[in-house]
């Protein structure tokens, strides 16, 4: 592996996978090289089943990885980063949920979350550069516990402003300041 090729960009969906507006989609389409971690066809609260999907991605890639990921997708890849050693050039980890408190209505629970292996949240230091993107008013997580994530992930915190839970529900569909953090850990 060369520093000097270009990285793959690995697109980390979170929960509800593709969504055809959705900023991370947008940017598979704009980026080269790109790969996104296919939705599941079963099992699909499975924190395992899904990092064994990204594992997968992962591992279909020769050379750099940079990492794309957003709301749940950022639960995955601190969950996949504890147990694999892959060397990683970076990580954009962009609106990462609170899934210790209890989330709005139309997402699980935390006894269901729990049950399905997300939880507890780690809280151990990522062994690659990362960016925690973060919104001020996420309805899925307070900034003061991204705050706290992004510190013990030995991430730099980058506060996105109002902007919800950046996603098309919030307004978002292309996100042009993700391109320049993407660029950022490329």
């Amino acid at each position: 592996m060369t520093s000097s090729s270009p990285p793959t960009i690995v697109i980390v969906p979170g929960l509800r996978d593709h969504v055809e507006d959705h900023w991370q989609t947008i940017l598979s389409r704009k980026l080269p090289n790109v790969r996104v971690v296919p939705p599941l066809e079963h099992d699909e609260l499975s924190c395992a089943t899904r990092i064994a999907a990204l594992d997968q991605t992962i591992a279909s890639v020769t050379g750099p990885v940079v990492l794309v990921s957003h709301s749940a997708g950022v639960m995955i890849t601190v969950h996949w980063a504890q147990h694999h050693q892959r060397e990683i050039k970076g990580a954009l980890l962009a609106a990462p949920p609170d899934f210790e408190s209890p989330l709005p209505d139309g997402y699980p629970t935390v006894d269901t979350l729990r049950q399905n292996g997300w939880l507890p949240t780690p809280r151990t230091r990522l062994p690659f550069p990362s960016i925690v993107a973060a919104s001020t008013n996420d309805p899925l997580a307070r900034i003061e516990v991204v705050t706290q994530l992004a510190a013990a992930w030995g991430s730099r915190l980058v506060d996105i402003g109002a902007v919800g839970h950046l996603n098309p529900a919030s307004g978002f569909g292309e996100w042009l300041r993700g391109v320049e953090l993407v660029s950022e850990l490329s």
